[in-house]
Order: C-alpha cells, then sequence, then structure tokens
C-alpha cells in the first residue's frame, strides 16, 4: 500500500475570492462545486491539487504551512501578484534570496529567486 499527495487546502473566509487570485496567479482555471463553497485548482491527474473551502473562522498567526513559487524572473512575478491583490508581508524572515507575500486573506507565501543555468 501506498499514499500519493493529493491536495493543499486552504480555508479561506471568500473561497471564490482567493481561489481566483491563486488560478489567475498561477495561469490555471479555477472550478467549483455545485453551491460554490468549494473551489479548487486542478493540477492534472497526477494530483497536487489546491482546494479553496469556506469557513467561518479568520486567519490568526503565521500559516504553519506555505506555498513556495519558482519563478523565471521574481522581480516581475511579484509585481504581477501585488498587482493581482498579493502584499509584502513580514514574518521574520530577515534578508533573504526569497520575497514573502500574502494572498487577499493574508495567506503567506514565497517567491523563490529564478535558478542560475547551472543549478
Amino acid at each position: 500500500m501506498g499514499l500519493l499527495f493529493q491536495t493543499t487546502v486552504i480555508d479561506c473566509n471568500d473561497a471564490r475570492r482567493v481561489g481566483g487570485f491563486w488560478a489567475e496567479l498561477l495561469g490555471m482555471p479555477l472550478e467549483s462545486d455545485d453551491d460554490g463553497t468549494e473551489h479548487w485548482i486542478d493540477f492534472g491527474p497526477d494530483g497536487r491539487d489546491l482546494l479553496f473551502l469556506t469557513v467561518p473562522d479568520r486567519k490568526s498567526g503565521k500559516n504553519r504551512l506555505h506555498i513556495d513559487l519558482r519563478p523565471d524572473d521574481q522581480a516581475a512575478e511579484v509585481e504581477r501578484a501585488l498587482a493581482l491583490g498579493a502584499r509584502h508581508v513580514d514574518i521574520g524572515q530577515g534578508q533573504q534570496t526569497w520575497v514573502v507575500l500574502a494572498d487577499p486573506e493574508g495567506n503567506e507565501f514565497c517567491i523563490l529567486r529564478a535558478l542560475k543555468p547551472d543549478e
């Protein structure tokens, strides 16, 4: 018996809004269930979906799990994320090669530096 990593779940007060942000950021379609409480980005048959669920409680504190994104052009992707509604956040990271941002409901994520050709 084995396990397959299937889904990362993000709790949201407005799952459609947060899911829409991530769909735009990742260039993927946002899918929804019939009653509009679950929204997801399907990355294909191998799994690894992002599922956005509507919950009543608000986010409190720093995320214990977050998403890291690897760009071709870090500065351009940071600017694009900000234009879509992200914001810079300081979680005590100090000066790093990555940029910490938060989605419209405050869920932190990082945009890493671009890889060098030999990496």
